[in-house]
């Protein structure tokens, strides 16, 4: 731990100014990735305004072939949000009352949330506590004759283990929905995320690597006949004017966000290899203050292409350790705090603490740090030095 003292001692010399400069005022800075195609921004919006049509239309057309494009996959069709892209889904494929869909206990509640508004029961199981993602083993182990559907999440931008599950749900003739909600543009061993399973499921909520400016979500497929589908359920099962075929609902993508995404999809790449640059270089930093015993940074396995939505490392000490960070100014957040199988909104499932260990063990540990593209090198530099500076603290104390 000598080394560890060394970095904090070099954070204590900064003086006042020099260490309010190099910590990032927030988690996520926006403003830093608008201001340098606010121009472009601008006349997007400004072109839906000139037209009038502002629900579904050209732009949104063109969003959806370009998100295909990207994607790898025949089709791709908007929605209102991530969320309504899994319920969506799930529709899709005649998934509701009496079924069973597995998922993960370790997520946002939109995962599961989406099963429950179909009246279908989510099956929970445990994660893999090396990538956080559901554990392809406790699949198998969960499967009944009720069970029509898989969702893996795609969790902080870390792909699944896809090859698995795709093995599982075909023996067993199970619909694969891509919760990939937080992953746009990672990658399975070069193929593309969403492109993988029956369906792939996007957010753009303003915080992801691929943010509108409010919701908005995408759901991918290969088969023809589902896009269609989804297409009349996002349009209250309508495809003209008091015309319905089926019951849908409303979920239509506004054309301002789909112009909006239009602006910022060529900028992608270069700001996921932005994060990926700056996850890097926590690595680095991390080993360079022998701090990867003391906290466990992620480790993409070889043919997994990370796209770092956030960067997690993981600590024992999770929350003295965050507060510490919180008291030099620097901002983190904690991705998930509560399991959904201990949230009250699932008691009526059955599961209670202790049934799935691994990710209750993940929700007391995990610990996101800042990873956006135009984070600064000397801010993670900053980072690590405090981080470095806490365990030199404790190790004090002990």
């Amino acid at each position: 731990m000598a080394e560890s003292a060394a970095v904090a001692g070099k954070m204590q010399k900064l003086d006042q100014k020099e260490r309010a400069k190099a910590i990032p005022s927030s988690f996520l800075d926006l403003k830093a990735q608008y201001l340098p195609i606010k121009d472009e921004i601008n006349a997007a919006i400004a072109r839906v305004l000139e037209s009038q049509h502002f629900i579904l239309g050209e732009e949104v057309a063109a969003l959806e072939k370009e998100v295909a494009a990207f994607a790898g996959v025949a089709h791709a069709v908007a929605c209102a949000s991530g969320s309504d892209a899994l319920y969506l889904a799930l529709l899709a494929s005649g998934v509701g009352h009496g079924d069973e869909v597995i998922t993960t206990p370790f997520t946002f509640v939109a995962t599961a949330g989406s099963i429950a508004r179909t009246g279908a029961r989510p099956v929970f199981v445990d994660i893999d506590p090396l990538t956080f993602n559901i554990s392809a083993e406790e699949i198998a182990n969960a499967i009944t004759p009720k069970t029509r559907a898989i969702i893996p999440v795609h969790l902080f931008g870390y792909p699944a283990d896809m090859a698995a599950i795709l093995k599982i749900a075909e023996e067993h003739k199970l619909v694969v929905i891509e919760d990939a909600a937080q992953a746009i543009g990672s990658r399975h061993h070069e193929k593309q995320i969403g492109s993988l399973g029956t369906y792939g499921c996007f957010s753009f909520f303003p915080s992801k690597n691929l943010g509108c400016a409010g919701d908005g979500g995408m759901v991918t497929t290969q088969d023809p006949a589902l896009a269609d589908r989804l297409k009349l359920l996002r349009a209250h099962g309508s495809r003209k004017k008091y015309s319905y075929e089926i019951v849908g609902t409303n979920s239509r993508l506004d054309a301002l966000q789909a112009a909006i995404l239009r602006v910022k999809l060529p900028h992608l790449s270069t700001w996921t290899e932005g994060r990926r640059a700056n996850a890097k270089r926590y690595g680095e930093l991390f080993r360079r203050a022998s701090l990867e015993g003391r906290v466990k940074p992620p480790a993409p396995a070889p043919g997994m292409y990370h796209v770092y939505n956030q960067y997690v490392i993981r600590s024992p000490q999770r929350d003295a350790l965050r507060n510490h960070l919180t008291e030099a100014g620097i901002p983190t957040d904690v991705y998930y705090p509560h399991p959904l199988h201990t949230q009250p909104a699932f008691s009526y499932l059955g599961y209670g603490p202790g049934d799935f260990p691994e990710s209750e063990r993940a929700s007391r540990e995990v610990l996101a740090l800042p990873v956006y593209p135009e984070l600064r090198p000397e801010s993670q530099e900053a980072i690590v030095e405090e981080i470095a500076k806490f365990y030199s603290q404790q190790q004090a104390k002990a």
